[in-house]
């Protein structure tokens, strides 16, 4: 039972950086149709900002920050410069532009910060707790509880300001929003501010687990990515349950069945999911906007 809770409260761990990740994946597919294929590199880019920071002897809440800061702006210039002139391509582009922001910004931080991989420390880094056998890392709850207050916190904004009312009539009907008075564009705008944001949070969050490099997100990525698909593109709780459900079950089967076979099993959920069934566990039919 002692491993068992371990495992349960590692996976929340991870999950809920899963579960931050897949939230802007669906809040930029809700709004604009397009699958950002490159919010992992984008994630990476802003966490090497917060590791120029810290070392350069800021202290960590400064280094968190300026990552936030950074990832605000490079937000706003990618759904500027790249998506935006290009709202009137079909999908199929739109995601050919997101596949190749992943080259640029893979080789820009290999230009900028080299292939090396470096160290980034917690942000809580007192001793760890033992409750009944179970070691709990502090940093594990502060995780846990940052991402919880952050989800907390957006959805309190979708489901409750004018700004959220917005939102979710651009995720609905575009036109119907445009003749409503909402400025879609900046909606478009917000949307992937906010997205950039969430995957640099996890990013810096993750940091400590994986040090800091240029393949940092990938497995970040893919599985904010199943988890957005087990929960559902046409929800916005669809992946929260979803990212908490990935960390879990993943570190389970890595523990009781197989680490070697665990990713395998992981992305064999994705394509069982697809399967039987291809709109998530909370979502919903989506019908692409005319």
């Amino acid at each position: 039972m002692v491993a068992f809770l371990q495992n349960i409260i590692a996976g929340l761990e991870t999950g809920s950086l899963y579960a931050l990740a897949a939230l802007g994946l669906v809040l930029i597919f809700r709004t604009s149709g397009v699958i950002n294929f490159a919010q992992g590199e984008m994630a990476m880019f802003s966490s090497f900002i917060a590791l120029t920071l810290f070392q350069h002897n800021m202290p960590y809440p400064v280094a968190f920050i300026g990552a936030i800061l950074f990832a605000v702006a490079l937000g706003y210039i990618v759904e500027r410069v790249f998506i935006r002139p290009a709202s009137k391509a079909n999908l199929v582009s739109k995601m050919i532009i997101t596949l190749g922001l992943i080259m640029i910004f893979s080789g820009l931080a290999t230009a900028i910060f080299g292939t090396d991989s470096y160290f980034f420390r917690k942000a809580i880094t007192a001793d760890n707790l033992n409750a009944g056998g179970v070691i709990i890392q502090p940093n594990a709850l502060f995780i846990i509880a940052i991402t919880l207050l952050i989800m907390g916190i957006l959805f309190y904004i979708i489901k409750k300001t004018m700004v959220g009312i917005a939102i979710r009539a651009t995720a609905q009907n575009e036109k119907t929003a445009k003749l409503m008075g909402i400025s879609v564009s900046k909606i478009y705008s917000m949307s992937w501010i906010i997205a950039t944001v969430l995957g640099a949070i996890a990013g810096v969050l993750i940091a400590p687990t994986t040090n800091i490099s240029t393949a940092m997100m990938m497995d970040v990525h893919l599985k904010s990515f199943i988890a957005a698909v087990l929960g559902g593109f046409g929800s916005f709780i669809g992946p929260v349950f979803g990212g908490f459900s990935i960390g879990v079950f993943d570190n389970l089967v890595g523990y009781y069945i197989s680490l070697k076979w665990k990713t395998v099993i992981v992305y064999g959920l994705l394509i069982l999911i697809l399967i039987f069934k291809p709109t998530g566990l909370f979502g919903k039919s989506y019908r692409k906007k005319v």
